[in-house]
């Protein structure tokens, strides 16, 4: 496994965890019935952030390769 991918992996898992507990923090927390929708911004991020980190990353090993 290239060494980008092990970099990606280690830092998805990291901010995946992060964005979780916050995401528990902000349900936890939630004293009114729609706050748990402010919860599905960090959710989202958590989701998009490694996945756009991803392909930034493989674009840049094959533009590199060329």
């Amino acid at each position: 496994m290239a060494l980008w991918k092990r970099l990606w992996l280690l830092f998805t898992v990291i901010w995946v965890v992060v964005a979780g507990l916050n995401v528990v923090t902000i349900v936890a927390f939630s004293e009114g019935e729609n706050d748990w929708q402010k919860a599905l911004f960090p959710l989202a991020f958590a989701v998009l952030v490694p996945a756009a980190l991803y392909g930034a990353c493989w674009l840049w090993m094959r533009w590199r390769r060329r």
